[in-house]
């Protein structure tokens, strides 16, 4: 509700009104933002007691123009809560808004925006500001909270990478246009949208399409919802085929904030029916790993299907053709109904089939042989190899996972699949691995591995992998301990090194054995294979989905 109220208020303006040095000053509310301002150069008069934890101030000194006047003007000390008349002067706008803690306003971070004001006083509050500074500003009652470190990363729970791909043709117009927005507005903000959560940016399909925003260019809700209101409406045809290949392709760039193993997803609003063909378009959305979700509104009635090119449109243009992946709303009038499920969908990263790939699908357990015979040297050797291989993929909470196990006679569990979310720490966990020495007893440690290291993941969504890398005879039997992992959901690659038998190997390894079993006489061979290991767990992968 506070948010609906700063984003109506912004627009009530008053009449002008005389400072009591006779200039006339423009009453504005507490809400007011820079943008909502005609003039280059204009007086306005604030009120008093507003509430400051309500303000929305971008920047120190230049703030940008979608921040409250008056915010600004008491986080500067032009004047108190008290109000006043304050000079706005608009400025072009600029990139890197700081955010600063002054006289009861907290600043917010703003990367760029389009035009920008400073606030000064005028005569009639000059007098008032003599002896005033920030140590004796008047202490308010409403302090605004201080954001919470949650609040700022966002809905953990709902990681995606989305491009609201909007339609701004003369189909749906002006008015609805601005509805469309709104709804749009509304779905942002119950995303959670965060720096550890979900990123957004807006697409605009017309004649030709227009990226409005990056996913880089806002990580908060307030910042994504003034870049949709200031959102201008394009016209042309609904070229959303167009719109759709063009996002699909250039939108989602690690330069323009996309982020690796995380969805990627673009939500089609349509209103009405596309100018052009959609099939294509969704082919090529699907080769670049997008999820696309197709939002209707108003349907073609029974006399303009005759104007539609395909009627299977929408079809085959999502990702998955089961339903998942369309959502249908009957006006674009009261649709708040509809945002928590369109919502619940976005937020479903099990169901993305379009973003998952080999590369952030899997977990990838190492068995690690630390027996004597093995050195110190060659264990650098062993754990260089591991490396190369959990590097090649997209390793992140919801993405692939690396855990290792370290074994001689017992077992070390060096770390699990939960413990670390990210390749860097991934990568430092593995150089840090300690070489244990000893004897070495393979099966109990499939065992061991499958029972302890995959049973918490067996139920997820990701498709599970070991890699048994050994240099030696194992003391104790390894047909059955492997044979209960494959039975166990596990695809078992065996690497052996120098002395390890090649049966021993065979025995270990998931069907069929040839490509899934792997030996060099030097540990220096390992570098070698691993890209046929990388292509191993991907073709398996590739083949699990057929």
């Amino acid at each position: 509700m506070w948010l609906s109220a700063l984003l109506l208020g912004a627009f009530l303006l008053s009449g002008p009104v005389r400072g009591s040095d006779g200039s006339a000053s423009t009453a504005i509310t507490c809400f007011t933002r820079g943008l909502d301002l005609r003039k280059g150069t204009e007086d306005v008069l604030c009120p008093a007691d507003c509430p400051l934890w309500q303000f929305y101030v971008f920047g120190d000194g230049v703030y940008a123009s979608l921040s409250s006047v008056c915010g600004a003007a008491i986080h500067s000390g032009v004047i108190t809560n008290t109000g006043g008349a304050v000079k706005v002067q608009t400025l072009p706008g600029q990139e890197n808004y700081p955010a600063v803690n002054a006289n009861g306003i907290q600043s917010q971070v703003l990367s760029r925006w389009a035009s920008s004001f400073s606030v000064t006083g005028t005569r009639s509050t000059a007098l008032e500001a003599v002896g005033r500074s920030v140590s004796t500003a008047r202490p308010s009652t409403g302090k605004r909270p201080k954001k919470t470190l949650d609040k700022k990363a966002g809905n953990k729970d709902c990681k995606a990478d989305i491009a609201f791909l909007i339609d701004g043709s003369y189909n749906i117009g002006q008015r609805r246009f601005n509805l469309q927005k709104n709804f749009v507005g509304k779905v942002a903000v119950m995303l959670g949208i965060g720096t550890e959560g979900p990123h957004v940016g807006v697409v605009q399909a017309s004649e030709h399409p227009k990226i409005e925003f990056y996913l880089k260019n806002f990580t908060a809700t307030k910042e994504v919802l003034f870049a949709i209101k200031e959102l201008g409406f394009r016209g042309g045809n609904s070229n959303t085929g167009k719109a759709l290949k063009y996002t699909a392709q250039k939108f989602f760039s690690l330069e323009n904030g996309a982020r690796k193993g995380i969805p990627k997803i673009i939500v089609v609003f349509l209103d009405g029916w596309p100018s052009d063909d959609l099939e294509e378009a969704g082919i090529v959305a699907r080769e670049f790993g997008v999820n696309v979700f197709i939002v209707s509104v108003a349907k073609p009635t029974t006399e303009e299907l005759g104007m539609v090119q395909d009627i299977g449109f929408v079809d085959k243009a999502v990702c998955r053709n089961n339903g998942f992946f369309s959502y249908q709303m009957p006006t674009w009038f009261g649709t708040t109904k509809y945002v928590k499920p369109l919502v619940q969908k976005l937020c479903s990263h099990e169901q993305m089939l379009c973003s998952k790939t080999c590369y952030n699908s899997v977990n990838i357990g190492f068995l690690i042989d630390g027996s004597s015979s093995i050195g110190e040297i060659n264990f650098r050797l062993m754990l260089e190899f591991v490396s190369n291989v959990a590097k090649a993929f997209e390793i992140s909470d919801i993405g692939s996972k690396v855990a290792a196990v370290q074994f001689t006679y017992n077992q070390r569990k060096e770390f699990g699949f939960t413990d670390y979310v990210t390749k860097e720490k991934v990568l430092s966990a593995i150089r840090n691995i300690q070489y244990m020495s000893g004897g070495t007893a393979t099966g109990d440690a499939i065992s061991f591995t499958t029972r302890t290291v995959f049973g918490p993941v067996k139920d997820g969504p990701n498709k599970n992998f070991l890699i048994v890398l050994t240099d030696g005879q194992s003391y104790d039997d390894v047909t059955g301990p492997a044979a209960a992992a494959q039975k166990a959901g596990i695809t078992v690659f065996s690497v052996g090194v120098a002395w390890a038998p090649l049966d021993d190997l065979k025995e270990m390894a998931s069907e069929p054995r040839e490509s899934h079993t792997f030996f060099t006489r030097e540990f220096t061979g390992l570098e070698q294979m691993v890209p046929d290991i990388i292509r191993g767990i991907c073709k398996d992968y590739l083949d699990s989905k057929q």
